[in-house]
């Protein structure tokens, strides 16, 4: 991609929100794993607002998604209900500035600072994964209680795999996925074959954030929810969705920097202690607990196979889409074992 002056386009963006107010300096504070960017502005009075700038994937599915978390962070009752960023609206409407040239299609969200607490430790000790299960419920539960207030999305797990069959058909991507496609499609049939097997799409859709990790969200001293942003991965959809990235928050190496996406924390016992407090709270069905195996599936499929280079930095996204094909895809069927998470649930 040629030079982008994103800056300048978080200026044009300003300029059409509020050009009564000037900026005095902006600074960039994206994550250097991630191809999204975020700026911190400042404005001359002082002002801080938040900018987030995206040209990846489909300007009405940024708008719907984003339409979608600002609902949810005004509906989300106490004592959620400053835990998300709200976004600024301009007269009765969410705020998107779209930049759109011969170069590029970029769009625009601001966001009000959010607070942040403490960050949660690189490794939990098992009180803290109890106190953390405990949280988790709670804030699932009343995501799920106000499911039905929130603006409809388009979006399901189906038409993204679907779309990443679709871009194997094309020239494209027969040329970058040439020597994996016999896999991608096995893994894609498996996926299609265990969601009408468990009747997925019968499940509650919830807001969730999918990827969750210590650098993405605060506690109070107590570790109870304080405050998340990062709202890359938001969907509506199954709430075991955010249970991958919760294994890796718990798992015995605990979070890190320099990582993989292998399926091992899903079988740890960690994870199962995790489990079975949150189950405790806001009880899982049988059919959910064997659904980890496709939300794992789905995330190497969705997240790392077909979107990796837009999500990820070139050189983390050769490293995890190797891994992904040699190693993680052709070993799901082998190292997840559902029945053992199932019967420590008693389910």
């Amino acid at each position: 991609m040629p030079f982008i002056d994103f800056t300048a386009i978080i200026r044009e963006a300003w300029m059409a929100y509020d050009s009564s107010r000037e900026i005095a300096r902006i600074t960039d504070i994206s994550a250097q794993v991630s191809t999204n960017h975020v700026y911190r502005i400042v404005l001359k009075n002082k002002s801080i607002i938040i900018g987030k700038l995206s040209y990846f994937g489909k300007y009405d599915y940024f708008v719907e998604d984003h339409t979608i978390i600002n609902s949810l962070s005004n509906n989300l009752p106490a004592p959620f209900e400053h835990f998300l960023a709200r976004s600024l609206m301009k007269g009765n409407s969410l705020f998107v500035h779209r930049h759109k040239d011969e170069v590029i299609d970029a769009w625009v969200v601001f966001y009000r600072p959010i607070q942040i607490r403490n960050r949660p430790p690189r490794r939990l000790s098992e009180e803290q994964i109890v106190k953390l299960a405990e949280q988790f419920a709670h804030f699932h539960r009343a995501c799920h209680n106000i499911r039905n207030t929130l603006p409809p999305s388009s979006k399901t797990l189906e038409t993204d795999i679907h779309h990443l069959l679709d871009i194997m058909d094309t020239d494209v991507g027969r040329h970058e996925y040439r020597l994996h496609e016999k896999l991608i499609r096995e893994q894609a049939g498996l996926f299609f074959e265990s969601m009408k097997r468990l009747k997925a799409n019968a499940f509650d859709k919830i807001p969730v954030f999918v990827d969750w990790n210590i650098g993405n969200f605060s506690l109070t001293s107590s570790f109870k929810f304080f405050s998340r942003w990062d709202y890359d991965w938001f969907r509506m959809s199954s709430r075991m969705m955010d249970f991958y990235f919760i294994s890796r928050i718990v798992s015995d190496i605990g979070d890190r920097t320099v990582f993989t996406y292998n399926i091992g924390p899903l079988m740890e016992e960690r994870f199962i202690l995790f489990l079975k407090t949150y189950h405790q709270s806001f009880p899982f069905r049988a059919e959910e607990v064997r659904f980890l195996k496709e939300v794992y599936r789905f995330f190497l499929l969705n997240y790392v196979i077909k979107d990796g280079r837009y999500f990820f930095h070139e050189i983390f996204a050769t490293k995890l889409q190797k891994e992904a094909y040699e190693t993680h895809l052709p070993s799901i069927e082998e190292k997840f074992d559902a029945d053992i998470l199932l019967n420590a649930l008693n389910l």
